[in-house]
């Protein structure tokens, strides 16, 4: 696999715009089968999970082309429901197909999802909440084969507020028979984006960020231009990329207000943060400093997604703080990798306790996941010498052009590609 080389050291300076979220585009692409006509999808990162999803659109006739940012995307030739198990097999969001495919054709066969290896991840509350919206499921030798004649809506209680599953049944209950209420969704802003998506296409949803969700089903759906959200969870890494490396940097094409959580901690590590509307303003402080204890839960608690990067910062911050993960079980394979580079982090189940240090030393390190390998590109930035990150097609899949960005605020950090 490819690899990012960085020379540590260089305080981050400058202005860089924010891109569209990943997490945001994908049900959105997801969404666009349920209308048999072209979708115009503005500020869509090209980045492999991206990329991948398209395929997945391609291999059951949609039509779909680049101009510039922006997605055009023509589902009218869409008539496959069979999903190819090598395109699944790269990326878990493919799931989320479920809904639309059921929602169009009454039926699709697909294979279990694959993605980060960052712990269990089951999809039983997407099949349960289909079942009562009564589709028939088949599921043998690693495929799910999923039949319904017609979606009818239902009051759903999810056990837990799973993002993807909260999608699926958004999805499914466009065109489902009757009104769908859904209890105890995710409310992360990529679900209130898929329902601006969705109602601006012609659906009636409303609720979402909220405890409940209610979908009117049997929408008359037409060909629409969107833009996506900008991407938080870039924004919150580029933001810990300034304060690790000593910098100053202006984030603009910003929502402060999917980052508080974030923001509230870096404030804790002594960094100075003005927000407006779309920009967010960072200074980091000259130490650094420990932030107590850090819990990722649910939106809006702290993201999950940027516990690795957080963790990468706090290993160079005074004094001792404690992380706790309670979404994904295996979401510490990057502290490993951080010890390497001279990180004190004790691992005991899923609390991080990490002490930082006054440096961190270059070395060679793997990237075992997306926000783990970012993580560790973050670390290179302050560490001492240079840092080679393996395994880049991870990062990839969530980071357009992670070193060309760094670049841009003054980073030694160089893209090599795998040798042939």
């Amino acid at each position: 696999m490819g690899k990012f080389r960085i020379e540590g050291g260089i305080p981050l300076q400058g202005e860089i715009r924010i891109g569209g979220a990943k997490n945001a585009v994908l049900p959105i692409l997801a969404a666009t089968v349920l209308y048999p006509g072209i979708t115009c999808i503005h500020d869509c990162p090209k980045i492999m999970d991206v990329l991948t999803m398209i395929r997945i659109l391609e291999s059951i006739g949609c039509k779909i082309k680049w101009e510039d940012r922006t997605l055009i995307v023509d589902t009218s030739t869409a008539c496959n429901t069979e999903i190819p198990a090598d395109l699944v097999s790269e990326m878990r969001s493919s799931i989320i197909l479920l809904g639309s495919i059921l929602g169009r054709f009454g039926k699709i066969k697909i294979s279990y999802p694959g993605g980060c290896s960052i712990g269990p991840r089951p999809i039983d509350l997407h099949l349960k909440a289909l079942k009562k919206m009564g589709v028939q499921i088949e599921e043998y030798h690693g495929y799910i084969t999923c039949k319904v004649k017609q979606l009818h809506g239902e009051k759903i209680h999810l056990d837990f507020p799973s993002v993807g599953a909260t999608e699926n049944i958004m999805l499914a209950a466009i065109l489902a028979k009757g009104r769908t209420i859904i209890y105890n969704p995710a409310k992360e802003p990529e679900i209130v984006d898929l329902q601006n998506f969705l109602n601006q296409m012609g659906a009636t949803i409303r609720g979402a960020g909220s405890h409940i969700i209610t979908i009117e089903g049997e929408s008359k759906l037409s060909s629409i231009e969107y833009t996506v959200i900008p991407d938080r969870i870039i924004t919150g890494t580029y933001l810990v990329a300034a304060a690790i490396s000593g910098g100053e940097v202006l984030l603009s094409n910003v929502q402060p207000k999917h980052l508080y959580a974030v923001i509230s901690k870096l404030r804790e590590t002594g960094c100075i943060i003005k927000e407006d509307k779309n920009y967010i303003y960072i200074q980091s402080p000259s130490k650094l400093q420990s932030v107590g204890t850090i819990r990722t839960y649910p939106h809006p608690g702290f993201p999950t997604d940027m516990q690795a990067q957080m963790m990468a910062l706090l290993a160079v911050a005074q004094g001792t703080s404690i992380i706790s993960e309670n979404i994904f079980e295996s979401r510490y394979k990057h502290a490993e990798e951080l010890i390497r580079m001279g990180a004190h982090i004790q691992l005991e189940g899923r609390i991080a306790i990490i002490t930082g240090v006054n440096k961190l030393m270059g070395t060679t390190v793997h990237a075992e996941d997306l926000r783990g390998g970012a993580a560790l590109i973050l670390a290179g930035l302050c560490a001492e010498g240079e840092t080679l990150v393996y395994n880049s097609k991870h990062i990839e899949r969530g980071y357009e052009c992670i070193d060309k960005d760094l670049q841009s605020l003054g980073a030694r950090i160089q893209k090599i590609k795998e040798e042939q």
